[in-house]
């Protein structure tokens, strides 16, 4: 059932994507901890929300794994992405237990 092809452009696009919100989230992360909160931080804001809603409309599922899905039959938490198998099988807690600690810093630094 393996496409090559379909399967490696489907872990392509989803690794840029992980990249790039990873990019968002760890200078969200420098923005409130320096205290330079600016529009960037906001934009990263709205952008890891639409993440969310997204990935709360396909229960808790990225659409790229999804579509992945069709082009294989591994059963591995990487299956969809290049990365380590750990890492792809942690990545949402992982990075919800950052945005919250974002949000947390973000209203310490408003309320105090």
């Amino acid at each position: 059932m393996e496409r090559p092809n379909q399967l490696t452009t489907i872990k392509i696009i989803h690794t840029i994507i992980w990249i790039f919100y990873n990019i968002v989230i760890f200078y969200m992360l420098y923005a409130v901890i320096t205290n330079s909160i600016d529009g960037y931080f906001w934009i990263g804001c709205g952008l890891v929300m639409v993440e969310g809603i997204v990935l709360l409309c396909f229960k808790w599922t990225c659409p790229l794994s999804i579509l992945a899905r069709r082009y294989t039959d591994d059963t591995n938490d990487n299956f969809d992405i290049y990365l380590p198998n750990w890492l792809a099988r942690n990545t949402k807690t992982i990075y919800t237990g950052l945005f919250i600690l974002i949000v947390a810093i973000l209203f310490y630094r408003i309320f105090s």
